[in-house]
């Protein structure tokens, strides 16, 4: 979207969020649940602030950012007042401080001892951070996150971990070209995630399932997902420098 002025690409911005509200709303309703039972994050992977800030400004009360360095340089330029923010991408240990106390959530959680490391840094900041657990649910070598094996026992351990609180799970679905395929994939993410909470674990709260993006966040909502995370489809396809 390099060739469109800023006027067309927040127009295109209102248009667009106004047609994902509308599909969240539709799937919502389908899956027998309320609109208001699922989250919109936008992904602003390489958006400039201005961009999101007009989302934000147009609804958007969620953003989630995949690199720890991205958001500290554009947080100073957004209008955080009425928006939280998350971190979605692999998180590594040596940014962790500069990330604690600066977004709400970090959603992406893939290892005991990154949860280790989150809970002594919180402790250093004086603060109680929330995490969901990644969930590598397509057992793909090329993604992060806990297998659905071990998945139960890791929430345990890492729900002892003092300075943090398990407040879901989150997955990045493999790409797969059949509805029923996708569907299946979901819908054994949400099986983990009502189990998991049926268990009734001490500082282990699935209070959110995160699942779906841009390509497949309709089908992620009529599986259970109660947030998805939509980039592209919101602010176009992304440009890198």
């Amino acid at each position: 979207m390099e060739w469109l002025s800023d006027e067309q690409r927040f127009s295109a911005i209102e248009e667009n969020l106004k047609i994902i509200n509308e599909e969240i709303a539709e799937a919502a309703i389908k899956s027998g649940r309320t609109p208001n039972d699922v989250n919109l994050m936008a992904v602003t992977k390489t958006v400039e602030s201005r961009f999101i800030n007009h989302a934000i400004n147009n609804g958007v009360k969620l953003i989630g950012e995949n690199k720890v360095q991205e958001l500290l340089l554009k947080e100073p330029e957004l209008n955080l007042e009425s928006c939280r923010a998350h971190l979605i991408g692999h998180l590594q240990s040596n940014k962790v401080k500069k990330i604690v106390g600066k977004v709400d959530t970090v959603q992406s959680v893939d290892t005991v001892s990154i949860a280790k490391e989150i809970g002594k840094r919180s402790l250093d900041a004086g603060v109680i951070t929330k995490i969901l657990l990644e969930v590598n649910v397509g057992n793909e070598d090329s993604k992060f996150g806990f297998s659905g094996d071990e998945l139960f026992e890791r929430a345990c351990e890492i729900s002892e971990i003092q300075g943090i609180t398990i407040d879901g799970l989150m997955c990045v679905a493999p790409i797969l070209e059949k509805e029923s395929e996708i569907r299946a994939v979901f819908s054994n993410m949400h099986r983990m995630f009502i189990d998991i909470g049926a268990k009734n674990v001490d500082n282990v709260n699935m209070n959110i399932l995160s699942m779906g993006m841009s390509g497949d966040y309709k089908y992620a909502i009529l599986e259970g997902a109660n947030l998805v995370r939509v980039g592209s489809a919101i602010f176009g396809m992304r440009i890198y420098r």
